[in-house]
């Protein structure tokens, strides 16, 4: 589904990512993790269009490195972001009606109300989505936009962070229904090891900008290389 070949991104003087190559399975739930400022997020800007990057990316088999956002969105990419992005001024419905014409190209309100529903949100389909929603339902929103752009590719940012055990539990199992309800393929940043292991058959490490390790949870966890990029100290 998602291929990506010597895929490097340079801002200025500093070598954010460096000839990262790997490939995600159709259907895949792919874990990318790594420590704070590892290249994560950078290389999802670079999949979905954010930042320009050398290198070849493709999904599905479409070499989709030249082009720009929309037209990516349309290739079936869809994202969050680490931080909720709400459209202001607009409702929890309409945000949902904004991507799905910027990324599907059309208005279904029928997918529309599917997805709020899955995404128990449908209450609050009319409240203003930037004032009137608590920060797991901003986060539903974050999610379910993405779904309204009909991707095959679904790149979730975080969307966990800053949630209290049981609520991840939760929103793990939340995850698992959305990829098998829409058959999604996922690639997913996310710090907490025991969501990873639960939720990603597989995980990439990175660390300064590079490829690290690529294996089962229990393998890239249990890497050398891994366990000192993050604690600074050999793995005993």
């Amino acid at each position: 589904m998602l291929a990506l070949e010597g895929v490097s991104v340079r801002f200025g003087g500093l070598l954010a990512l460096s000839n990262i190559s790997f490939s995600v399975e159709k259907g895949e739930i792919l874990g990318l993790v790594g420590p704070n400022g590892a290249g994560k997020t950078t290389l999802f800007n670079s999949i979905s269009g954010l930042v320009r990057a050398r290198g070849r990316i493709s999904v599905g088999g479409q070499d989709i490195t030249g082009l720009p956002l929309h037209r990516r969105a349309k290739a079936g990419i869809g994202r969050t972001f680490q931080i909720p992005q709400p459209m202001h001024h607009l409702t929890v419905r309409e945000n949902l009606t904004v991507a799905q014409v910027f990324g599907a190209g059309r208005n279904d309100p029928a997918r529309i109300n599917e997805i709020l529903e899955v995404m128990q949100l449908s209450h609050k389909a009319d409240a203003d989505a930037a004032s009137a929603l608590a920060l797991q339902e901003l986060k539903r929103l974050e999610i379910a936009k993405a779904l309204a752009t009909e991707p095959r590719l679904l790149l979730l940012d975080e969307v966990l962070a800053g949630l209290e055990s049981n609520a991840k539990r939760s929103f793990m199992l939340k995850l698992k229904e959305l990829h098998a309800l829409f058959g999604l393929t996922i690639v997913i940043v996310e710090h907490d090891i025991e969501t990873i292991s639960n939720l990603c058959t597989r995980a990439v490490v990175l660390n300064f900008g590079q490829l690290i390790a690529d294996g089962t949870p229990a393998e890239v966890f249990n890497n050398p290389a891994v366990v000192e990029s993050y604690t600074g100290a050999a793995h005993a």
